[in-house]
């Protein structure tokens, strides 16, 4: 399938599959008039990089991971590498609700008459395309 196919089946951008090449995360076959050709198993591929991107993981880290993934092998140091990310993101996913839970505080605070915090309506502001015209 060649590239916009891919990125319509994905909902994946064309710039954003020219750059998973550029990192070596998906390998298209080109044309002898160098169009790009993809595997239908790639739209499966390009959903797994979503997918670990959506997660955190870099390009690099996913650039390791994919072999043992094709490979379906499970070796000690990508097991390794997956709880180094998991252990990330719950550091991150930790300190994100100390931040929501400071957040609430300033918002409660700031929501109590002693707070001195007073609640201003501002008007709409009119659409700056209705005047230009």
């Amino acid at each position: 399938m060649r590239i916009g196919d891919l990125a319509a089946r994905t909902g994946v951008s064309v710039r954003a599959l020219r750059y998973y090449e550029e990192q070596h995360l998906l390998t298209p076959v080109r044309s002898s008039g160098g169009q790009r050709h993809y595997p239908d198993d790639a739209a499966n591929r390009v959903h797994l990089i979503q997918t670990l991107y959506a997660a955190g993981l870099s390009s690099k880290t996913i650039l390791d991971l994919l072999p043992c993934i094709d490979a379906k092998v499970n070796t000690p140091e990508s097991r390794a590498l997956l709880h180094a990310e998991r252990d990330r993101i719950d550091q991150r996913i930790s300190e994100l609700v100390v931040a929501r839970d400071r957040l609430d505080a300033v918002i409660t605070f700031s929501e109590s008459p002693a707070s001195g915090c007073t609640r201003v309506d501002l008007a709409p502001v009119p659409d700056q395309r209705s005047r230009a015209q």
